[in-house]
């Protein structure tokens, strides 16, 4: 692993948006990570290791968006791995590859924020509006 990102050191971060910029990959998306290996993808996230372990997250982070309160997931969430894996990190059974220390729960949306380093695409808290609120003056 290049780059140390690890859920010790992101829990010192307090808010959403300061967890987010610990953890964005700017623009790494394109790189490779499994492209004809497309299989081994699927035998690593079908597995039972891997779903023990992705279950634990779920917990661990109470379903909420890189585990801060009040960014509940109700669908579609996902583990992401502080670490962008590689072909040779599945192929090697790196043991980080399903380390806690190394994974957090989020959305789509701030999955695909994460890799891109678009903070526009973050989710935004629910603002209650009130009577007047929206007065220019």
């Amino acid at each position: 692993m290049a780059e140390e990102r690890c859920y010790s050191e992101l829990q010192h971060y307090a808010t959403f948006e300061e967890r987010f910029r610990y953890l964005k990959l700017f623009g790494r998306v394109g790189d490779i990570t499994f492209g004809a290996d497309r299989d081994l993808n699927q035998l690593f996230y079908g597995s039972y290791e891997w779903k023990q372990v992705r279950r634990f997250v779920i917990l661990r982070d109470e379903s909420c968006d890189l585990g801060i309160p009040g960014y509940e997931i109700h669908s579609g969430l996902h583990i992401h791995h502080l670490q962008p894996i590689t072909v040779e990190d599945v192929k090697n059974r790196e043991p980080w590859i399903l380390d806690p220390e190394f994974l957090i729960t989020t959305t789509h949306q701030t999955h695909m924020a994460i890799h891109y380093g678009d903070e526009r695409q973050l989710p935004r808290l629910f603002v209650e509006r009130t009577p007047g609120d929206t007065d220019p003056w």
